[in-house]
């Protein structure tokens, strides 16, 4: 299925996709998944995670600011995805940055099945054990082959692997997709790194290869983002900007402009 196609679909089936996220970017999140056409709902609470989890089409778990109450939420909720079938998605935001984070980020991946694991390089690095050190929720540098690194995690792991920078790199260990859409005004604002998460969620909750679907997800967002960074005037026009695009994105665009290998 082309990256249009699954957009198109994205749109028709208007999936539910249930966020246990950081306080820094939810609302952005919400926002950028009903921007795709998708439907987001934000469940906290451990007395509702697992039912909300349980109408779901996909749900996303993000570290940014996490407790012991929002871990154990993030457990429940990721059981009852289990259950059912449909795709989890971690976003390891900050892992390598304090032993607390590390910890809750290996408790998390060996109590529930995580289907998607994302990150950039830095914090896959460290999932993967490395000795890394990411700077805050930003990348540390990592000398390794990050190609290799997403495809060992993803055989280590049986899941699909995403590494997000200049250029973001996907793999199911059996296949490695390459995006290079994007542009370094992602970058100037919060947020777009849980945004990616999101958006990755909303595209795996209508197609079961991951691969692709995460693959796609970004190469919609970062054209998107692309196009807004030619027309803003600053950061903040960027940001509303941004949304306008990912809302307006048309099969021209994304045809003209896909850069995926």
């Amino acid at each position: 299925m082309s990256t249009w196609e699954l957009l198109e679909k994205v749109r028709k089936e208007k999936p539910l996709v249930h966020h246990i996220t950081n306080w820094v970017t939810i609302y952005d999140c919400a926002n950028i998944v009903k921007s795709f056409g998708a439907s987001p709902v934000m469940a906290h609470a451990q007395e509702e995670a697992a039912d909300m989890a349980s109408l779901a089409s996909a749900l996303v778990l993000n570290i940014g600011t996490l407790t012991i109450e929002l871990i154990e939420a993030m457990k429940l909720a990721a059981g009852a995805a289990n259950k059912k079938g449909i795709p989890v998605v971690l976003d390891v935001c900050g892992a390598g940055a304090t032993r607390f984070r590390d910890e809750k980020v290996y408790e998390i991946l060996e109590s529930v099945k995580v289907n998607i694991i994302k990150g950039n390089a830095s914090e896959i690095a460290r999932v993967t054990g490395m000795e890394v050190k990411t700077k805050g929720v930003d990348s540390g540098s990592v000398d390794a082959d990050l190609s290799v690194m997403a495809s060992e995690l993803a055989a280590k792991k049986s899941c699909t692997v995403v590494i997000t920078g200049k250029e973001d790199i996907i793999s199911d260990a059996s296949r490695v997709y390459k995006v290079s859409n994007g542009t370094d005004m992602m970058g100037t604002i919060v947020g777009t790194g849980c945004m990616a998460a999101s958006v990755i969620g909303t595209f795996a909750a209508v197609n079961k290869d991951l691969a692709r679907a995460s693959a796609s997800a970004l190469v919609c967002f970062g054209i998107a983002a692309e196009i807004a960074s030619e027309i803003c005037t600053g950061t903040g026009s960027f940001k509303n900007d941004l949304f306008d695009c990912v809302y307006n994105l048309n099969r021209q665009q994304i045809e003209t402009l896909e850069k995926l290998a």
